[in-house]
């Protein structure tokens, strides 16, 4: 389904009938990145496969300035007024997670439950974003320079992503596949724009946050633990879950379990 936002074109895919469950998927992704962990949840819940600025399917104005945290927030309102949704759970995966995050600080009355998983709210130093910031504008720089076959070598080898290196070659293949799908000068726009170096710190907003949240973590990923336990202090309404054997994708990696976890989280009440 194709959606005309404020002079974009935005890429979802909703199925199912229930309680809506929107998706947002981590940078390099798109909505397809869910499939395996969302399997069957449509026979209970509306479930929304979101393609976000940059990524995938999805096209934007060719303006610095639409790729931003706050304009992508400000299109997630008008894609949910779009599909008469007054209220959603958000479920979010890095950036994705820090995306949920974002829009339940700016406008928390169109947030339900939250799911972030290996999300952070940002930086709260301004010294450690301007130097993020100009790691990521380095990055967005090879990308337009050098195309999306050598950025995904580049990105696959970090160590955030050593654990999928476990996976099994198709699925490996799958996850590059859909990495090399992007459109390098979208994707180092938002990495430009969207980054965590670039968007608000949302640190200070923590505490006001009502909303049940659900933190997820993979046990490998020790930066995002640590990151995970600052916020469950924090956050008034939180529990976090470490996923053993994890790493950073924890849906990627442990799809079933993963999918179970937030069903019972969002629709049952049980965690």
């Amino acid at each position: 389904m194709k959606l005309d936002i404020r002079g974009a074109s935005y890429h979802l895919e909703s199925k199912g009938k229930g309680e809506p469950i929107l998706f947002l998927h981590g940078f390099t992704g798109s909505g397809e990145t869910w499939k395996e962990a969302v399997k069957g949840l449509e026979e209970e819940a509306s479930i929304i496969l979101l393609d976000l600025p940059g990524h995938g399917k999805t096209v934007l104005p060719e303006m610095p300035s639409r790729y931003s945290m706050e304009e992508a927030c400000r299109d997630l309102a008008k894609i949910l007024d779009s599909l008469k949704l007054e209220k959603v759970n958000v479920v979010g995966y890095s950036m994705g997670g820090r995306a949920a995050l974002s829009f339940a600080c700016l406008y928390p009355n169109r947030v339900n439950k939250l799911v972030l998983e290996s999300a952070s709210p940002g930086l709260d130093q301004m010294a450690d974003r301007e130097a993020r910031k100009q790691q990521d504008d380095k990055l967005a720089d090879f990308i337009e320079a050098e195309g999306m076959k050598a950025f995904v070598d580049k990105w696959e080898s970090i160590p955030l992503f050593a654990s999928q290196r476990t996976l099994p070659a198709p699925l490996q293949n799958e996850i590059r596949k859909q990495r090399l799908q992007n459109k390098p000068n979208e994707l180092a726009q938002s990495l430009r724009e969207m980054g965590t170096g670039s968007q608000p710190s949302w640190w200070y907003r923590l505490s006001t946050l009502s909303n049940e949240t659900l933190l997820l973590v993979g046990e490998e990923d020790k930066k995002f633990c640590i990151i995970a336990e600052n916020m469950e202090k924090k956050l008034p309404n939180a529990k976090k879950i470490i996923f053993s054997g994890a790493g950073h994708a924890i849906h990627v990696e442990q799809p079933k379990k993963f999918g179970t976890i937030i069903k019972e989280f969002l629709l049952k009440g049980q965690i």
